[in-house]
């Protein structure tokens, strides 16, 4: 669980410091503007572009991992509750029929 946490805490900060690197581009961008330097402008315009398409590359990449991270995650837990259930079923059966009765008896009261 801890392991996780690291790697959603790196992956944040790559996220904060990957949004920190286009917003200094885009600014450096309207104020190279104001200057109308045309040579400038171009290379300032390629940088921002360039970035832009590399910040999308790493987000598409960490929400492809995200999504399969958490699709295995929720595959392994599906397959534990399954040989839970297959192992002890009278014991899931009580669990069931209790956590019915409650549902029941919360629904009754209003």
């Amino acid at each position: 669980m801890a392991k996780r946490q690291n790697e959603s805490t790196a992956q944040a900060d790559q996220l904060k410091e990957d949004l920190r690197h286009l917003s200094d581009t885009v600014e450096e961008l309207v104020n190279a503007t104001s200057k109308d330097a045309s040579g400038e402008m171009r290379d300032l315009r390629a940088r921002a572009e360039q970035r832009l398409k590399d910040t999308r590359h790493r987000l598409e990449a960490r929400g492809e991992r995200l999504y399969e991270d958490t699709r295995e995650s929720l595959t392994h837990q599906a397959d534990a509750c399954d040989r839970y259930v297959h192992d002890n079923p009278w014991t899931s059966i009580g669990i069931g029929a209790a956590a019915g009765v409650i549902v029941g008896m919360l629904l009754g009261r209003r």
